[in-house]
């Protein structure tokens, strides 16, 4: 399905910061093969803004824009919790699907939306698209060349910054709310960043804390709106891969800063680390001899950020050529399981075992 001069049409559900600052601004590097037809989100004076800009139509009912817009894809910008309910809307009404992360609120609602997809013959490609990244793909290509030896140690972070978040223009409350927090909203891209390049995690221990009920918005439209924080905003897990391999993750909203890299892959002869939220970074490796050197990765957003583009055009490419994604669902459940049994971990104060698996 394309439209006459053979573009994907692709609407924007959920036209909110993530939208306007990572995906928009970019979407004119898959113009010739994509082209955005309607926008739809809760906010009329919202979506109204940004479909004005792109001069489509607008709507805030879902239902009623696939019926009126000939739509071959949805990009599914929605808030965290939002993601299960609009996905299944857009597959059920024939449309393929780049949906954010998480893919859904649990591993079985995440299996329905992957089988849903399988029967309709759709593509459902799953964020974040961090295994697209140039830096993981440099990464990934020098384990299996062997250039740092057998890695036993892994370390990923995952940091969203201290609230208030000063200069965020929409509302922070999703972020914030059951369902969602730092280790679903950033401890994610470490997860399919690690899994991705090393393969299955077998087994979750977590700790995680609370260290604060609420703030304040202090700028922005929402200044002075108390947003309540109901879940942890601290977490720490620990995940057993297999083949003697250990990795950690540090995910929060309580740290200001690090100079740490946001992935560091630890080997018998050297060490890999790289950003997993800047594609602009090089990735720095350690040799044997104790000597750092800069790789360059030539990324094309040139200024920097996470690169969430490429993975609307990897849907693109899977609608146009019949590929199966590489941002699969089988791998999105696989993550969605660790956030689950990391939750369980720390509720119950046990090592919990994983039973989901895909092929990287």
């Amino acid at each position: 399905m394309t439209d006459a001069d053979g573009r994907v049409r692709i609407a924007i559900l959920g036209p909110g910061d993530v939208a306007t600052r990572d995906y928009l601004p970019e979407f004119n590097r898959i113009a010739d093969r994509a082209r955005i037809v309607a926008v739809c989100g809760r906010s009329e004076a919202r979506a109204s803004a940004v479909a004005g800009e792109l001069g489509v139509p607008w709507f805030i009912d879902q239902d009623r824009m696939m019926r009126d817009v000939s739509i071959d894809a949805i990009v599914n910008l929605t808030p965290i919790t939002a993601h299960e309910a609009t996905t299944a809307a857009a597959l059920r009404a024939g449309a393929h699907v780049y949906s954010e992360k998480p893919l859904a609120g649990s591993v079985e609602a995440a299996r329905r939306l992957r089988d849903e997809a399988a029967q309709r013959g759709l593509v459902l490609a799953a964020a974040p698209s961090v295994a697209l990244f140039p830096q993981v793909e440099l990464a990934g290509r020098m384990l299996e060349d062997d250039a740092i030896g057998q890695v036993h140690t892994v370390r990923g972070l995952g940091l969203g910054g201290v609230p208030p978040w000063v200069g965020y223009n929409s509302d922070p409350s999703p972020f914030f709310a059951d369902g969602a927090g730092p280790l679903v909203d950033l401890g994610v891209y470490p997860l399919h960043a690690i899994t991705g390049l090393l393969g299955p995690a077998r087994r979750v221990v977590a700790m995680s804390t609370r260290t604060r009920d609420g703030f304040d918005v202090v700028d922005g439209p929402l200044a002075g709106t108390r947003v309540q924080v109901h879940v942890d905003d601290a977490w720490a897990v620990t995940l057993e891969l297999g083949s003697a391999r250990l990795a950690t993750v540090e995910a929060n909203f309580t740290a200001h800063g690090t100079r740490s890299a946001e992935l560091e892959l630890m080997g018998e002869r050297g060490t890999i680390a790289l950003s997993l939220l800047d594609v602009a970074q090089p990735v720095h490796v350690l040799d044997a001899t104790g000597a750092w050197r800069s790789i360059a990765v030539g990324a094309t957003r040139a200024d920097g950020g996470p690169d969430h583009i490429v993975g609307v055009e990897h849907l693109v490419e899977c609608i146009r050529t019949g590929a199966r994604p590489r941002l699969h669902a089988d791998h999105a459940i696989h993550v969605l399981e660790i956030l689950d049994a990391s939750v369980r971990s720390v509720r119950d104060r046990v090592a919990v075992d994983l039973e989901t698996t895909f092929q990287p």
